[in-house]
């Protein structure tokens, strides 16, 4: 496989060069195309409007509503709610009729004081009822190596905790929109897997007035299904003392925890990968939003198929195309800042890219380039 730094090189403007056709994507594929600009304006282009019906899954994490303007492009609290809403008819438009729209987003906090803003839950609901949507099920995205904010109440006042979960709203126009649990199954816990060997369990009534069957937890199903909420190492802390004979089952008891979970556990905190690596290479910051590629693989695997269309209309660094072309899915990307458009490129393998637009030239490496 081709890469950056020993088989490739890219030259990319500092911004995009006037008399550009801002219609053509920065780069593209041959299974997809990152355009640059503002997404309610390239949404409505001939360029994605070709594309309206035919995206089987919107995955995309806008920019947070947060008190102060970020270099990425946010929306002040006051302003978030209409704008957010106004891209709902939008993306509905774009997806098939069994379609989703998974959506991630932060939390926000009232300027200058120690309490939760509910304007990201009144964008959401202004937006389900504007596209006229249906809410399929919330997932909670818990990274455990996000540092401690808001800053002011976690480390100076010491009167709030760290804030370390984001939710995710799948939608979709219809009540039942093409997915498929059997695609994310987990590995079953070694108590389940013991359970399904032996066949072995207490069967009967539960106090949560369940009745467990005697042959209901025998058959091997493949895999245990994921909550809407796992995949998790903020386990309940092990700190205190553990004896040598309490260790083999207080790691089983971990695995089992780590099972029965309800976070989806991503950290961006990888900072070896290609795309930072391409960023540095060129002196460009990377993406401060990146979305983690496990949370974009665990929703194409479950919401699509091979050949489907992916849109990101917030692509950032362009996680969801990469991974889409990875998988096998066709994809559509927008980005409004150029310089995390145009470098979003590092992402991908050179050999893959068919073309790109005026600001950016890719170029195969030299022999006597690549020997050094």
């Amino acid at each position: 496989m081709a890469d950056w730094f020993e088989t490739h090189t890219a030259s990319i403007a500092a911004s995009r060069p006037e008399g550009d056709d801002g219609t053509a994507p920065v780069y593209a594929t041959a299974l997809g195309s990152l355009y640059h600009g503002k997404s309610e304006e390239v949404l409505r282009s001939r360029s994605l409007s070709i594309h309206a019906g035919k995206v089987q899954l919107v995955m995309t994490s806008p920019p947070f509503p947060l008190s102060t303007k970020k270099a990425y492009g946010n929306h002040t609290q006051d302003e978030y709610v209409s704008w957010f809403a106004c891209f709902a008819p939008l993306l509905r438009d774009m997806v098939t009729e069994d379609g989703s729209i998974v959506i991630e987003i932060g939390n926000a906090w009232m300027p200058g004081k120690p309490v939760m803003s509910t304007h990201v839950l009144e964008a959401f609901l202004a937006f389900l009822k504007k596209g006229d949507l249906h809410l399929c099920q919330e997932f909670i995205w818990y990274n455990p190596a996000r540092l401690p904010s808001p800053v002011e109440w976690v480390n100076r006042e010491r009167s709030r905790v760290k804030d370390a979960f984001t939710r995710i709203w799948w939608m979709s126009p219809n009540e039942r929109p093409k997915a498929d649990n059997r695609k994310v199954l987990r590995e079953y816990s070694r108590s389940m897997k013991r359970l399904i060997k032996t066949g072995k369990y207490n069967a009967g009534p539960r106090p949560s007035a369940h009745n467990i069957g005697a042959e209901s937890f025998k058959l091997d199903n493949g895999g245990a299904i994921p909550p809407n909420v796992g995949d998790v190492d903020g386990i309940p802390s092990i700190d205190g003392t553990i004896s040598q004979g309490q260790f083999e089952r207080t790691m089983e008891m971990i695995a089992e925890y780590e099972q029965a979970t309800n976070l989806l556990k991503a950290a961006n905190t990888l900072s070896s990968d290609g795309y930072r690596k391409f960023c540095l290479d060129h002196e460009t910051a990377v993406h401060p939003a990146r979305m983690p590629a496990s949370l974009v693989e665990f929703f194409l695997r479950f919401l699509t198929d091979e050949g489907d269309t992916v849109l990101d209309p917030f692509a950032g660094s362009n996680t969801t195309g990469a991974v889409s072309e990875i998988m096998g899915r066709r994809w559509l990307g927008v980005e409004a800042e150029w310089r995390y458009a145009a470098h979003s490129i590092g992402r991908f393998d050179p050999e893959r890219i068919t073309s790109t637009c005026k600001g950016v030239t890719v170029q195969a490496r030299k022999d006597d380039q690549a020997a050094a």
